[in-house]
Order: C-alpha cells, then sequence, then structure tokens
C-alpha cells in the first residue's frame, strides 16, 4: 500500500495524495519519511494516535474523542492508520473542502457505523468533546449548552428530531450547512468559548 519499510512512497499513492489534497509532491514524500521516522511499521496504533493527540491538548483529557476521532479515519477498519489514512485525516481536518469536512463530522458522530446518527451517539461525542475544555472555559459557556446534556439537546433540537429519531448524513449536512449555530455546537473551539 506504498507503506513498506523500503522508505519509498509508492507513486500511486503519492499521485492518488497530490490530486486530492493541497500537498505537494515534496511535501508528502518528507512527511511520508518523518511518519516513517515515527511509526517504523507504517501504520499508527490507536494508542500511538492517543498519545500524539495528547501532546496538543496537555491540561486536557483527550482520549475518548481521539479515540472517535482515530475510529473516523480508519477506513479499512484494520485499527490502524496507514500514511495514506494519516494524510487524508490531515487534509480533510485542516484544508478540506466544507462538505468534506461534514461528511468527516459525520462519520466522527456516527459512532456505531450505520449510516445515522442517534441522539446518545451525539451525547457521547459531546463527552468527549468537554473532557477536553477547562472547567473555566466551561463556566463561559451560555447556560443552555454548559453540560454535554444541554450541548446534545439544544444541537438535537437544531435539527427539529424527537429523542428516538435518526439523522442521515444528508439530514446533518444540509442542516448543519443551513444553521452555523450547529457548526459552532459541533465542534471543539476553545477560543471561541473564551471570546464569548
Amino acid at each position: 500500500m506504498g507503506n513498506s519499510k523500503s522508505g519509498a512512497l509508492s507513486k500511486e499513492i503519492l499521485e492518488e495524495l497530490r490530486l486530492n489534497t493541497k500537498f505537494s509532491e515534496e511535501e508528502l514524500c518528507t512527511w511520508y519519511q518523518s511518519f516513517l521516522r515515527d511509526c517504523p511499521s507504517g501504520r499508527i496504533t490507536q494508542q500511538q494516535f492517543q498519545s500524539i493527540y495528547a501532546k496538543f491538548f496537555p491540561d486536557a483529557d483527550p482520549k475518548a474523542y481521539a479515540q472517535h476521532v482515530f475510529r473516523s479515519f480508519d477506513s479499512n477498519l484494520d485499527g490502524t492508520l496507514d500514511f495514506k489514512e494519516y494524510v487524508i485525516a490531515l487534509h480533510m481536518t485542516s484544508a478540506g473542502k466544507t462538505n468534506q469536512k461534514l461528511e468527516w463530522a459525520f462519520s466522527l458522530y456516527d459512532v456505531d457505523g450505520n449510516g445515522t446518527i442517534s441522539k446518545n451517539e451525539v451525547l457521547e461525542i459531546v463527552l468527549a468533546i468537554f473532557k477536553m475544555i477547562s472547567p473555566e472555559d466551561v463556566k463561559l459557556l451560555p447556560d443552555d449548552e454548559n453540560t454535554p446534556e444541554k450541548r446534545a439537546e439544544k444541537i438535537w433540537k437544531y435539527f427539529g428530531k424527537n429523542d428516538d429519531d435518526k439523522l442521515t448524513e444528508k439530514e446533518f449536512i444540509d442542516g448543519t450547512l443551513a444553521n452555523k449555530e450547529i457548526l459552532r455546537l459541533i465542534q471543539f473551539e476553545p477560543k471561541k468559548a473564551k471570546e464569548k
């Protein structure tokens, strides 16, 4: 798959990543060498991913959220991320088009992978997000979203769903595009909480 220990990225994967991401061939080759240094097997395990993620949130508990992010990018469900999955993850979360980001967000919230989102799945992701928000930042949140339960309820109401309803990917994307408040609520952005 281009992630062999030989140290060379296959031409096919290099070309596919170059065409489908904003990254240049030079960037991809440099990142691949770095990836192999950090992950000599050519794969990142969920534990390694959580460790990397924890470095970005030293004062929080990102473990649960990192597990969900990892799951959403493990496209072949083998319990590891290869270089291709890793680069696609970087691209989609940093520079992907809005629809790509929302498709990824849907897969993040679709915890059981059945193609729909339940209110309980929204709560599960929101609980993971809240573990990364400092108590000081939580105090700055509006009263109707200052607990995971309240925030999940607010998100669900914006979609106009009853407690036992399901949300399809189309409904999720269309609803989020139509209402920027939903977009704010489904994300983890500590700086925006501080600005309120």
